[in-house]
């Protein structure tokens, strides 16, 4: 098992944030460097002892407090290329902006285990992200990238290296940066995302 369970918290105000991590569903896709956003919210699924099994908005979501903040947490079920529509969806239901939306997703110029905070930016290439800055308008909003390693040869096709699985070893690795990138997203939740830049880039 990916992670371990902790007693869940739950705030009664209206959620203030979107949590959302990127990937593909399936399980064939499930160990997948792409679904690195994935296997971060079942880390901190564990940690906060939080179900993310409710079939809304083009996802699967739960919801979680974080900081003494209500967060909706998602799982897109729209492939990655088109995670924009289930966002927008979500966002555009809870009145939650751009930049109260935090997304998690792979990096392949990161080593597996390594991690970078950015408040805003373009999409570097990223299909997931190229799609929820299209359909939210804006790119002005927080995200964690997790690195899944480069391809191990300029050979490798781009799909077939995203869409490829974990070593035993780098599984390992990647643990620990979604372990700190649940404790980052705490910090940019409430508001401190210069100490989460700090700790964690």
């Amino acid at each position: 098992m990916f992670f371990g369970k902790r007693k869940e918290m739950i705030s009664t105000n209206a959620p203030e944030f979107l949590i959302v991590g990127l990937g593909n569903p399936g399980a064939k896709y499930e160990f997948t460097r792409h679904n690195a956003g994935f296997l971060c919210l079942d880390v901190l699924s564990g940690d906060k002892n939080v179900k993310i099994n409710k079939i809304k908005y083009k996802s699967v979501i739960g919801e979680v407090t974080l900081a003494g903040h209500r967060c909706i947490v998602q799982k897109p079920q729209t492939f990655m290329n088109n995670s924009g529509e289930a966002v927008k969806e979500a966002a555009a239901f809870y009145k939650i902006p751009a930049e109260k939306v935090l997304v998690i997703f792979d990096d392949i110029s990161l080593p597996c285990g390594k991690m970078r905070i950015r408040r805003k930016g373009s999409d570097g290439g990223h299909n997931g992200i190229k799609s929820i800055i299209a359909h939210l308008g804006s790119d002005n909003f927080p995200r964690i990238k997790l690195g899944v390693g480069e391809k191990p040869s300029p050979d490798w096709d781009l799909a077939d290296w995203v869409l490829s699985g974990f070593k035993k070893d780098e599984l390992t690795a990647l643990r620990e940066a979604c372990d700190n990138a649940v404790k980052a997203a705490e910090l940019i939740i409430d508001g401190d995302i210069d100490k989460a830049m700090s700790l964690y880039n």
